[in-house]
């Protein structure tokens, strides 16, 4: 490598230090800012970065206030219930999709795409009418409900379904596979990688949804973490040290799944061609 390669690595490398170091920089202001007092978090002059001494006092005041296993509890059962119902019925739609021939095929599936050219604000005063005739306000089931199908899985899985071969689906008929058995045996291991993709990009979204949360959960013991967070920003105002860690308290399950399963994340982003 010359001197040219070289001085063009170390460039490199620097730029993604300092975006790096810029991407944790929130991070870091809210870690700090969770432990200072209201003085020292308002103050510009001086400026005070670090704290003078860790007040704790914050994150106890916060949980004192605020039921937080209640929101953790909200929050990770409509991830989970939004991810199965999303690989389920989306793995099922896309195989049909991409697979099986029956009328309106392409009809049908320009109305999927539809559904992704415009704003989800959209769907949301049919959807809450919908929940508030079942009756189910206030309930898991209607933090679920808008997931229950995707259309971006659909979209995502077909693409997947049709990249493998036909020949998979002959050799399944050959041995005496129907549909059904030909789907799940043969065709729905073969879009692990996509499945993987979509259950990423399904529990992201569902953690960072705000809005349908705020609106159809108006009970504090039935919110998630985004819409109470968006109650305790309300409440306490100016107190940004408590709202800092009320803000730690909500995004450490998730950086801590990301830790975890960071191989994961990676693979199935880059496999879908997709961004977070």
């Amino acid at each position: 490598m010359g001197k040219v390669g070289k001085f063009a690595k170390v460039l490199a490398y620097t730029f993604l230090t300092v975006g790096a170091c810029l991407m944790i920089l929130p991070f870091l202001w809210m870690l700090l800012t969770s432990f200072k007092t209201v003085a020292e978090s308002t103050s510009m002059n001086p400026f005070v970065f670090f704290p003078n001494t860790v007040k704790w006092i914050n994150y106890l005041e916060v949980i004192e206030k605020n039921n937080f296993v209640a929101f953790y509890y909200n929050t990770f059962a409509m991830i989970l219930f939004r991810v199965i119902c999303s690989l389920l019925f989306s793995a099922m739609a896309a195989y049909a999709f991409a697979r099986l021939q029956f009328p309106g095929r392409n009809f049908l599936f320009g109305i999927v795409l539809f559904q992704m050219m415009v704003p989800t604000q959209i769907f949301i005063i049919p959807q809450y009418l919908m929940v508030d005739a079942l009756g189910m306000r206030n309930t898991i089931f209607a933090l679920v409900f808008p997931g229950i199908v995707s259309a971006f899985g659909t979209f995502l899985l077909r693409q997947f379904f049709l990249n493998l071969p036909k020949e998979l689906e002959e050799a399944a008929k050959l041995d005496g596979c129907n549909i059904g058995q030909t789907f799940v045996r043969i065709m729905l291991p073969l879009t692990r990688s996509g499945l993987i993709a979509l259950g990423i990009f399904t529990s992201l979204f569902a953690f960072k949804d705000m809005m349908w949360p705020l609106i159809i959960n108006t009970s504090t013991e039935s919110a998630t973490l985004s819409s109470a967070l968006a109650k305790i920003q309300s409440a306490i105002s100016v107190h940004y040290p408590e709202l800092m860690a009320a803000s730690v308290l909500a995004i450490w399950p998730m950086l801590l799944i990301f830790m975890v399963f960071q191989k994961q994340f990676v693979e199935g982003i880059s496999t879908s061609g997709g961004k977070l």
